[in-house]
C-alpha cells in the first residue's frame, strides 16, 4: 500500500512559515517532532485555503 501525501511540501513548509514553526523543522532536519497541536493547524490552515481556492 502506497502512502498517498495529502499537502506538497511546499504547502507544508508555507504554512509552516505562517505559523512560525518553519524554523524549528528546519533545526530538526524534518516534521517527526512538531506537536500534534500545530499539524492540527496546519490542517485547519490548509483547509481554509483550500475553500478559498474553490471558490
Amino acid at each position: 500500500m502506497t502512502k498517498r501525501k495529502l499537502m506538497t511540501e511546499n504547502l507544508k513548509e508555507e504554512i509552516a512559515k505562517e505559523l512560525g514553526v518553519y524554523e524549528q523543522v528546519k533545526k530538526d532536519g524534518g516534521w517527526e517532532n512538531i506537536p500534534s497541536k500545530t499539524c492540527g493547524n496546519m490542517v485547519t490552515k490548509a483547509i481554509e485555503i483550500a475553500n478559498r481556492n474553490a471558490k
